[in-house]
């Protein structure tokens, strides 16, 4: 069975920093490239962050670029999502998801954890 769980979200001031996790199942995190994306209430879900699953090739969107790091431990099947220098913007759900392709389109993801909420204070 295939299962994403997400971790780490919570509330922040701006400024700073939050690192979350996706834990994934093996066969899952073996063979697919695995991506952040995030809502916002009122908005659609739109693409964070992604990185392949051999070769650790890594895309940003241009709005997380330059404060957001997504990397992978293929050790612990997780993926992490470092997000420092937070913005009152970025306050939404944030899920992970996983690909058979690099891909920053949500419909190319296949499976989704359940989300956890990220709120940034002004």
């Amino acid at each position: 069975q295939v299962q994403l769980v997400e971790s780490g979200g919570g509330l922040v001031q701006a400024g700073g920093s939050l690192r979350l996790s996706c834990a994934a199942s093996r066969r899952t995190f073996e063979t697919y490239a695995m991506g952040w994306f995030r809502q916002a209430p009122g908005k659609e879900r739109e693409f964070g962050a992604a990185i392949s699953w051999s070769t650790g090739t890594t895309h940003y969107a241009d709005s997380v670029k330059g404060r957001f790091t997504i990397s992978r431990d293929n050790a612990k099947n997780t993926v992490y999502l470092q997000m420092n220098s937070l913005k009152p913007e970025d306050t939404a759900v944030y899920y992970c998801a996983a690909s058979p392709y690099l891909i920053t389109t949500p419909g190319e993801y296949r499976y989704w954890g359940q989300g956890t909420q990220v709120t940034v204070s002004s």
